[in-house]
């Protein structure tokens, strides 16, 4: 049985860092677990924004089989109560979390390297569902990436992912992961790639839900790969991916008491001064 359903969360309500864009150095408004500036924990409000996910995550149908996690603190926190919830009734792949740094933070070009996720081990003994043995398809680049470069990386991740769902009968995953790549992610399942990256399509709102179905008539229509062929995706990711979902729930919020919050649209490449220059459709390096 193919993959049927794709789920996707953004992570909830989190503390903001800061960056010397001269320098690179990254700095926290509260000390974050794992030490990391660009790693903070959830808020009160953010913890409390999990809960009420963890309770919608499980009426969804079908129910999630795989869960697959952006290897950031606040992700895996997101999704802690909803594991625990789960655990209670099976001990399936839905109680464990595959780290996949493919569908990681997305962060501008610039002249100096960002900071990676805390090691596994640490993650581990932090949250005991995560997977330490797990092997990323993908990583982010160290010195950020131009949208047309976080298309690719997305896209060849789903690729992956989908076909390893194909082949063992995996019928609905969920992926928790950030605003950037939820935006992406709609756009690189649907094939609906805007000409004007800033286009408010996919919501990114903290804890919002998403959810993406397979279409049967597989690769969506003619226009859709040949736009996103265009934008400078990789033919091999585009392949098995582009328009082949369509979008059944975008960034619902209704479950949470406070609704729709602190939601986010791509406002530019993002890239920091005296960052090598690179269009936004310039074809990425592959």
């Amino acid at each position: 049985m193919p993959l049927e359903v794709i789920y996707v969360v953004r992570h909830g309500f989190r503390p903001a860092w800061t960056v010397d864009p001269r320098t690179g150095v990254y700095s926290s408004s509260v000390r974050t677990p794992t030490g990391i500036p660009t790693d903070p924990p959830l808020s009160a409000h953010g913890v409390r924004q999990s809960v009420e996910l963890a309770r919608r995550l499980m009426t969804l149908d079908p129910p999630i089989d795989v869960v697959y996690s952006s290897p950031a603190y606040r992700c895996l926190q997101t999704l802690t109560p909803y594991i625990e919830e789960r655990r209670q009734l099976d001990t399936s792949a839905a109680t464990k979390i595959l780290p996949e740094k493919g569908i990681g933070e997305w962060h501008g070009t610039a002249h100096f390297e960002h900071p990676e996720t805390a090691a596994a081990e640490v993650l581990n003994s932090e949250f005991p569902a995560y997977c330490a043995d797990y092997v990323s398809i993908r990583e982010p680049l160290r010195n950020g990436e131009t949208i047309p470069q976080l298309y690719e990386r997305v896209a060849s991740t789903l690729r992956a992912i989908v076909e390893r769902c194909d082949a063992d009968g995996t019928r609905a995953i969920l992926l928790c992961t950030h605003a950037s790549v939820c935006i992406t992610l709609g756009r690189v399942l649907t094939g609906n790639i805007p000409d004007d990256p800033s286009t408010e399509d996919f919501t990114a709102f903290t804890c919002g839900l998403s959810a993406y179905r397979r279409r049967r008539t597989r690769g969506g229509t003619k226009l859709q790969r040949e736009k996103a062929l265009s934008q400078s995706m990789a033919p091999a990711a585009a392949q098995t991916v582009l328009g082949d979902w369509s979008c059944e729930l975008n960034g619902d919020c209704s479950f949470l008491t406070h609704g729709a919050e602190r939601g986010w649209k791509f406002n530019g490449d993002e890239a920091f001064p005296g960052a090598q220059s690179l269009s936004q459709t310039e074809s990425p390096k592959l």
